[in-house]
């Protein structure tokens, strides 16, 4: 059975092959959503439009479920700015079925104040 740590909160769970990341998670209690969206109703309850149980797939990035259209759209286009930088690692934990080892970091923190959202699209030469 595949091993999930969840970095933030220093949980390590195993989870069938197949299961959801986000159902996983609500399982061993470690909490997905930030402020009030943790409550039922106030977020999208697993639906991939809210964005608010996105995780930073730290290790494993193979052994999650490839982003399908929703995800795609949700993270692309109508919360572009909750991945900008992180593109390669952020996910949706609502679509993600984990196949292998993973680690993931929860409730990442926007980095528009950092360098990778500044950076420049050509380095100076």
């Amino acid at each position: 059975m595949p091993k999930v740590t969840f970095v933030t909160e220093k949980v390590e769970i195993e989870v069938p092959t197949g299961s959801n990341l986000r159902d996983e998670a609500r399982k061993a209690a470690v909490e997905l959503h930030p402020w009030i969206f943790k409550y039922p109703g106030l977020n999208c309850m697993g639906h991939g439009m809210c964005a608010t149980c996105r995780v930073l797939v730290k290790e494993g990035k193979d052994n999650v479920s490839k982003p399908g259209l929703i995800e795609k759209a949700s993270l692309g286009v109508l919360h572009v700015f909750e991945s900008l930088g992180m593109e390669d690692e952020m996910r949706l934990a609502c679509q993600c079925t984990v196949t292998g080892d993973i680690k993931v970091e929860t409730k990442p923190e926007m980095n528009i104040s950092g360098d990778i959202f500044w950076q420049k699209p050509y380095p100076n030469k």
